[in-house]
């Protein structure tokens, strides 16, 4: 077993004994309230004509960003990976020391005359991660689990400045968004035993616990763009 895909196995080992002893005291209510995050005002409008677009998303671990975005009507494909920092240490055990300047990644190529780059900012700001959370996402901890928005167009960096000055002025979170909003410069994809993980591992506790839900969320607040696959 690669060293790489040995440290994935700790992460999900370690984390799957800590989820036993979260449920016995700390899980939320089946119906804890959970914020309705309104849709951006500022929007793209659908393109006439097929075509693509790509955003890179970071918010904690690719796993449960990607699981989510597979199934968004008008997603061409999601690809874990990592971006922030350099070639040389775009690699699973190397991000993981927090050291690089790397975020796990996930990016997502649409078809803009199906799926507009608002529609996917609100499935991310609501459903893939809480933006609210520095540095880490649930369970995992540290910067390489940051939430950022690494546009590729100034139009995507317009809307999503917008989107996240409307949130905040609205106080739809109890604390200020944290994302940060930074042009791409480079996307590594991961190593190919993160590709689909989710998909590949839906008994895992981790997955169970994680992402699973977050699908689930995912189906129930936007049936318009769910994709059924």
């Amino acid at each position: 077993m690669a060293k790489s895909s040995f440290l994935s196995g700790l992460k999900t080992l370690a984390l799957t004994l800590a989820f036993v002893g979260l449920a016995l005291w700390a899980a939320p209510p089946a119906n804890a309230a959970k914020p309705v995050v309104p849709a951006p005002v500022t929007d793209a409008s659908l393109a006439t004509a097929s075509g693509q677009q790509a955003v890179v998303l970071s918010g904690g671990c690719f796993w449960g960003v990607q699981a989510v975005f597979q199934h968004v009507k008008g997603v061409i494909s999601a690809r874990s990976g990592y971006s922030g920092g350099e070639r040389r240490t775009a690699d699973y055990e190397t991000v993981s020391t927090g050291r690089t300047g790397h975020a796990e990644s996930v990016k997502v190529v649409f078809d803009p005359s199906q799926v507009t780059y608002g529609q996917l900012l609100h499935v991310f700001f609501s459903v893939a991660h809480d933006p609210t959370e520095l540095n880490r996402q649930g369970p995992d901890e540290g910067p390489q689990y940051r939430s950022v928005v690494f546009f590729t167009t100034e139009e995507q960096e317009k809307i999503t400045k917008a989107y996240i000055a409307q949130l905040d002025e609205a106080h739809i979170f109890k604390h200020k968004i944290v994302t940060d909003v930074v042009p791409l410069k480079a996307f590594y994809e991961a190593e190919a035993y993160h590709q689909d993980y989710a998909a590949h591992h839906p008994e895992s506790p981790y997955i169970q616990y994680n992402d699973l839900p977050k699908v689930d969320h995912l189906k129930k607040q936007f049936p318009q763009l769910w994709t059924g696959k």
